[in-house]
């Protein structure tokens, strides 16, 4: 975590696209010991906020992590693309640098503001909790936070949100549940991306699922391709079971 990775908040810059500007934020501590149960407790207590904002707002918050390239972007770009005629679709975007993939989801149609974490290599509860400000989402509009391309520490951190959505693809070895078991254990549904390339790639894909359900017996695993379309509509039936869901919450807490 990040008293081991050295990563930090220090860096992290909040921006709607077109409006640069970044909100003032606590530097981190510099202990290190203490520092990982501090950090912890501290994002669990923000992420309990958020979580209990999201579900009075019906707001269904969706956490996708992956490795950098297993298309976690042009997942989200063909999702909104389908999904927004019927509701809103707003996203957190987390990278290091850039405005890149905010840009990108602004234009298939969605609300985005971009958090650059700097040297961080994850995002956290208080990230997501000033992006919230910024993106200011209606009332039961669908919120994916696009994690930093990182599979380790953002097993870690809650941000608040209703599930995690590790997303793998065919590109990838077979082995990547067992090298990354921490996320893969706290994920809610796996995505198997990339799937129209399975002819030309050494990919057990069978393997891969015996091995993520291994660490997590009850996640679901959905094979798709964000390019082709092959399996989304399972994707969406996922979505919507859970915004189903959400919804109810928040009338049950009115």
């Amino acid at each position: 975590m990040c008293a081991t990775c050295g990563c930090g908040d220090d860096g992290a810059v909040v921006t709607l696209p077109g409006h640069p500007h970044a909100h003032d934020h606590d530097h981190p501590h510099t202990e290190t010991v203490a520092l990982e149960h501090k950090v912890l407790a501290r994002n669990d207590a923000q992420a309990d906020e958020n979580r209990r904002w999201l579900t009075e707002c019906g707001i269904l918050a969706l956490n996708l992590t992956s490795s950098p390239g297993a298309g976690k972007t042009t997942l989200l770009e063909r999702t909104i693309r389908e999904l927004s005629l019927d509701r809103a679709v707003a996203v957190i975007e987390g990278d290091q640098e850039t405005l890149i993939d905010a840009e990108r989801i602004r234009a298939a149609g969605a609300a985005a503001v971009q958090v650059n974490t700097g040297a961080g290599c994850h995002l956290d509860a208080d990230m997501v909790h000033r992006a919230l400000h910024r993106l200011d989402p209606a009332r039961g509009t669908l919120l994916f936070i696009e994690n930093v391309g990182n599979l380790v520490c953002p097993a870690l951190f809650d941000l608040g949100e209703n599930s995690k959505v590790v997303v793998v693809s065919v590109t990838e070895g077979a082995d990547k549940p067992l090298k990354y078991p921490h996320m893969f254990a706290a994920a809610g549904l796996v995505v198997v991306n990339k799937t129209d390339l399975l002819p030309y790639v050494d990919f057990d894909l069978e393997m891969c699922c015996a091995h993520a359900r291994s660490l997590n017996p009850a996640v679901t695993i959905l094979p798709v391709s964000a390019t082709t379309g092959e399996g989304m509509s399972a994707w969406y039936d996922w979505i919507a079971d859970r915004a189903e869901t959400m919804s109810q919450t928040s009338v049950d807490k009115t």
